[in-house]
């Protein structure tokens, strides 16, 4: 059987999609011949030719607009059909729509950009088809993950029309759960859609199974009826988790106008799941989808793995898209890393609340760049969210990444159901004490998403209303079905007003953009402790703590620890203690949420070399950079973990 892959817009263009190089193995291992078609890339060069199309014009609908979905809006009329003289014209809604992308802070430039690419879309889809068409294979399948859906099914849907022999299979993250079987059901031009993960379904889809036994797939009977096979009750086993084959990818980048844009990356995988979320669902991540069960390859594996495949592209940087690292890997893979003669520039999602010789293996294994997960700096919001960190734990973690040389990227995220404006004033108030940590991308209200316990749970405080905007602008179904295949939800807004919200997003601002010159380090030489400071809003530039009881407290708050604690440690007790802490608040030098203090000052190592990314931009030398998308769809994988 002859196979076509294709990853259409807007997927990733910096790196291969590992869905399609996971089944792009299993394929091949069954004896077919199989080709993996970067889409994106092809669409990237037809339209900087045709209309100009740059770096971030792509990154807006691949990335920033992903929450108002601008991307798939804008495939929609080549999956539909559009007035030639009015694409995407105010007669059927857009005007809605245009209305929504504005509220969401959309300039009228991307608004212009939106509407621009819808007219174009549908000579892309055109030129795509007549390519496959010429020589049309047995099986095309498309990973649809992010804003890929309405790309995908206008390609699926003129295939189909052209050659109706070619059979047509969906799968993807867009396809979990109910979403899949909605798109199979309201879109009778796909042949099969494959929920959950691929390895299995695929194959045996390949091998000719009885589709009525494969778990996961969607499929049409004798009279052209869905059918939707129960999910797979049990995950795929860490054996059964294929490496990918990232054949062409890296040579069809090479010859794209994006080999300009972007510095390409491998992605890879060490498990899936999440082990926090098997105990502690966080309330507003639906992030892993229908499967929270965690399992990781073994650490020999996957160490294996990293290593040929870095060898096999010579690349050095290096996307894990892990939804969490595996504390087992500590001791094994990044301490192996750490002693090899490698230089791989290595990305990881970890828990917040590592400790700084975890934070100091990263570094030492080549962890450029680390997402926590921070997301909030308030205990009482954490644990609203049931994050199992405070507020002061996460400050550590980035003050003990950037002690370790490890850049951290996270978000800052606001209004969830019970949350106080005190939980924000204190912050606020104390962020240009963080100047010199690693500032979050943005600050935004969350999205609910379906698979989220605010989803699932509506009485944690959300009364969901409806799909979001974007779904009713995009798909012309009824509203049951945009129930179905809808990710993101609207709901009234909870927790913090419109008011301070802004007070935070321009506090956020303020950080990113004092981060690169501020600088608050020390040197501990024993006997005393030198600390320099260059963050603006304090004007002192060095200071020495001599007196005991200053180098006592200023070393037992390497960690949050209450007034009380210190009193209990220090000679003197609290008399000795709080005025102390009263100098130290004064220079700048804690971070203080409810009863426990932190010093933020980072070891002096120079750092400042770490700021590049900030200087200059996202592809400076922290590496890769990950969406600065609000919520938590931001910190999901590149791609789907199969077809499925």
């Amino acid at each position: 059987m002859r196979i076509v892959l294709l990853h259409m817009p807007w997927g990733a263009i910096d790196v291969p999609s590992l869905a399609l190089g996971i089944l792009h193995t299993a394929a091949a291992r069954a004896g077919h011949v199989t080709e993996v078609r970067y889409a994106n890339l092809d669409f990237v060069d037809w339209a900087a030719g045709a209309a100009g199309l740059g770096v971030d014009d792509y990154q807006y609908f691949s990335e920033k607009s992903y929450f108002q979905g601008a991307g798939d809006w804008a495939f929609a009329g080549a999956l539909y059909g559009d007035d030639d003289e009015d694409p995407g014209g105010a007669h059927d809604g857009s005007a809605d729509y245009f209305a929504y992308l504005a509220a969401a802070g959309a300039s009228p430039q991307e608004i212009a950009l939106t509407r621009s690419v819808r007219a174009l879309a549908p000579a892309f889809i055109t030129r795509l088809v007549d390519e496959l068409a010429a020589d049309p294979p047995d099986l095309v399948g498309f990973t649809t993950t992010f804003q890929q859906n309405t790309a995908s099914l206008a390609a699926a849907k003129l295939l189909k029309q052209r050659c109706p022999q070619v059979r047509t299979v969906f799968g993807g993250a867009n396809c979990d759960g109910p979403q899949g079987a909605a798109l199979h059901r309201n879109f009778p031009f796909l042949d099969y859609v494959v929920r959950g993960e691929g390895e299995a379904a695929f194959p045996a889809l390949l091998a000719g199974d009885d589709p009525a036994t494969v778990p996961g797939l969607c499929w049409r009977d004798a009279a052209g009826r869905s059918t939707a096979n129960p999910m797979a009750e049990r995950p795929l086993p860490p054996a059964a988790i294929l490496t990918p084959r990232y054949d062409g990818f890296f040579e069809r980048l090479d010859t794209s106008v994006a080999a300009g844009w972007v510095d390409p990356k491998l992605v890879l995988e060490g498990s899936r799941g999440c082990w926090w979320g098997e105990k502690h669902h966080c309330t507003f991540c639906g992030l892993n989808g229908s499967s929270m069960a965690f399992r990781s390859k073994p650490p020999a594996d996957f160490l294996a793995e990293v290593l040929t495949l870095a060898e096999r592209h010579q690349l050095l940087d290096v996307y894990v898209v892990d939804n969490i690292l595996d504390m087992g890997y500590f001791d094994t893979v990044l301490k192996s890393l750490a002693e090899l003669p490698v230089d791989l520039r290595l990305h990881f999602e970890i828990k917040a609340n590592l400790r700084r010789h975890q934070f100091q293996l990263l570094g030492d294994s080549g962890a450029a760049q680390v997402q926590p997960g921070i997301e909030n700096l308030s205990t009482r919001v954490l644990r609203i969210m049931d994050k199992g960190v405070t507020g002061c734990q996460n400050v550590r973690a980035l003050r003990d990444a950037q002690s370790a040389g490890v850049s951290v990227t996270w978000n800052y995220l606001y209004g969830f159901p019970g949350e106080q404006p005190e939980d924000y004033e204190s912050v606020i108030r104390q962020l240009p004490v963080l100047h010199h940590l690693d500032p979050p991308t943005g600050a935004g209200r969350i999205a609910i998403e379906r698979f989220s316990p605010y989803f699932d749970r509506p009485e944690l405080g959300f009364a969901i209303t409806r799909p979001a905007l974007q779904y009713r602008a995009t798909y012309r179904l009824p509203e049951s079905e945009l129930n179905e295949l809808a990710y993101v939800f609207s709901a009234p807004p909870r927790g913090i007003g419109g008011g301070l919200a802004e007070r935070l997003g321009a506090a956020v601002d303020t950080w990113l953009a004092r981060f690169p010159d501020s600088r608050l380090s020390y040197r501990d030489a024993g006997a005393r402790v030198v600390l320099v400071n260059t963050r603006p809003g304090y004007d002192w530039r060095a200071v020495e703590l001599t007196d005991p009881v200053e180098l006592a407290v200023f070393r037992l708050l390497d960690r949050p620890r209450s007034a009380a604690a210190l009193a209990a440690k220090v000679p003197g007790g609290a008399a000795a203690v709080e005025p102390v802490l009263e100098r130290f608040t004064a220079l700048g030098l804690l971070f203080h949420d409810g009863d426990g203090y932190l010093q933020v000052a980072v070891e002096s190592d120079n750092q400042v070399l770490m700021r590049m990314r900030h200087r200059h931009g996202a592809e400076g030398a922290a590496g890769p950079d990950t969406p600065a998308r609000p919520g938590t769809r931001s910190e999901e994988v590149p791609d789907a973990v199969a077809i499925g």
